[in-house]
């Protein structure tokens, strides 16, 4: 059985199929998924999506380019959604996205995304949540404020789409954070993501869509599903040198430690 610990179903792209390739899911062995909301309108809809599917689960968060606007009511909300639905298990995404700057006019600046990544943040050490970082050419400054949210007490989470070094994955994991790998890992030259892999015990990760972005080879390009994570399991094997019922096991278990679910459930 396998375990998406990041998608993103409530997107425009699965308007026109939603509900028939959510109800095809089970039957391919997709046995779980964690809708991670990236806006406000993100969250609530994640949060629909886990009471209207049995299998489905919720990340409530704002992603950096999002937070522009935010506010102490934006929290109290977060806040809200997390206390008021039990199949929220995490907050997220959220974190740096460096990405852009001098291309993109209403690119969030740094001060602001760094403001409230550390709200969230604190929210999820108050409220005892795991959290789901996104962070894109964002590594030193992301590594700074999860060291300093690890040492006020923030426990678990997942590095969503981990694209840096070694050396910063192993930091993470010392952290005890696990690290979400998916489609890109297919992709042809990523030797810095092989290197990666092969240094990261299996037990620190987790498989991820990030769906309907980032699809796996020999689908790059078209929109991602849940449906082609085996591809992306089988990859994972190849690079560990382990079974791909091996991979699908632990990671199965991983994104119910990570998540504080019960994995026989």
């Amino acid at each position: 059985m396998i375990f998406d610990t990041h998608a993103h179903y409530d997107s425009r792209e699965f308007d026109a199929d939603r509900a028939e390739l959510l109800q095809s899911l089970n039957a391919s062995g997709i046995a779980k998924v964690c809708n991670v909301g990236a806006r406000m309108e993100g969250s609530r809809n994640s949060v629909a999506l886990s009471e209207q599917y049995d299998f489905f689960y919720a990340a409530c968060g704002i992603h950096p380019d999002d937070c522009g606007e935010m506010n102490d009511a934006w929290i109290d909300e977060l806040r809200d959604m997390v206390l008021s639905h039990k199949k929220v298990v995490a907050i997220g995404e959220i974190g740096l996205d460096y990405h852009g700057f001098g291309v993109y006019e209403n690119k969030v600046d740094k001060e602001t995304q760094q403001k409230w990544f550390r709200r969230q943040l604190s929210l999820a050490i108050e409220l005892g949540y795991p959290v789901i970082i996104h962070s894109r050419n964002a590594a030193e400054d992301t590594l700074s404020i999860m060291r300093e949210a690890h040492e006020n007490g923030l426990t678990g989470g997942i590095i969503h789409c981990f694209s840096y070094s070694q050396e910063t994955a192993k930091e993470y994991v010392k952290m005890g954070f696990y690290l979400g790998f998916g489609g890109v890992v297919t992709y042809e030259g990523q030797r810095k993501l092989t290197k990666v892999l092969s240094v990261t015990p299996i037990e620190q990760i987790v498989l991820e869509t990030d769906c309907p972005y980032l699809a796996p080879a020999p689908h790059r390009y078209e929109r991602n599903s849940s449906l082609y994570l085996p591809l992306v399991r089988d990859k994972i094997a190849e690079i560990k040198g382990i079974s791909p019922e091996e991979v699908e096991r632990v990671t199965w278990e991983n994104a119910h430690k990570v998540y504080r679910l019960n994995s026989e459930a």
